[in-house]
């Protein structure tokens, strides 16, 4: 979702990452709009139009441990990764604080557990939430969505046998990944991460 964010982006990656040097950004140009932020809508159509590459889909080492990664160029600067899920395998509950992002299924299928409530940006430890705050999606392949800042989700690959790879994308630049716990209705804050830890 380079290197590690633990149990990641809407998917960060994390556990024994692999870092490529990237992708040159020529088959997926940006927006052509210098100086202009992509929007939700670009982020998803990058990530659309990366998960149809197959080749560079094809390029991603998949590990049957741990989820691996490359690092994209993203359009108008903004951050993105190619990531591989083993079979069981998930990001926990988690945001990405002040960016917005999309991310799309290129194979295998994901599920998706968000919530529909906006959470406080600081200040709070602990949280309960209401009743009917949560959703769930299926994402199989050649199904994304985008989403806008503080969502809070968690992204997961249940399969108990396939291989699942997806495309992230994230304008600004993830500034912070915020890491949850949860019981029940409960929402516990456990650690907030920065670039350092997973670059």
């Amino acid at each position: 979702m380079s290197a590690t964010p633990s149990a990641t982006p809407s998917a960060t990656p994390s556990a024994t990452p692999y870092v490529s040097a990237g992708h040159d950004g020529s088959a997926h140009p940006a927006d052509g709009r210098p100086g202009t932020a992509p929007t939700q809508a670009e982020l998803l159509d990058f990530v659309r139009r990366t998960a149809a590459d197959a080749e560079l889909v094809d390029s991603l080492p998949l590990d049957p441990e741990g989820r691996t990664w490359i690092r994209l160029d993203g359009p108008g600067g903004s951050e993105a990764w190619l990531i591989g899920w083993p079979p069981g395998t998930g990001t926990g509950w988690h945001d990405h604080a002040d960016s917005v992002g999309a991310f799309l299924t290129a194979r295998g299928e994901l599920k998706e557990h968000a919530l529909a409530a906006r959470l406080p940006t600081d200040g709070w430890k602990t949280l309960e939430l209401t009743e009917g705050v949560d959703r769930e999606r299926r994402l199989p392949a050649g199904e994304g969505r985008a989403f806008g800042r503080h969502h809070v989700h968690e992204v997961l690959n249940e399969s108990s046998e396939a291989h699942a790879v997806s495309v992230h994308a994230y304008y600004p630049p993830l500034p912070r990944i915020r890491r949850y716990s949860r019981s029940g209705h409960v929402l516990r804050l456990e650690q907030v991460e920065s670039p350092e830890d997973w670059q």
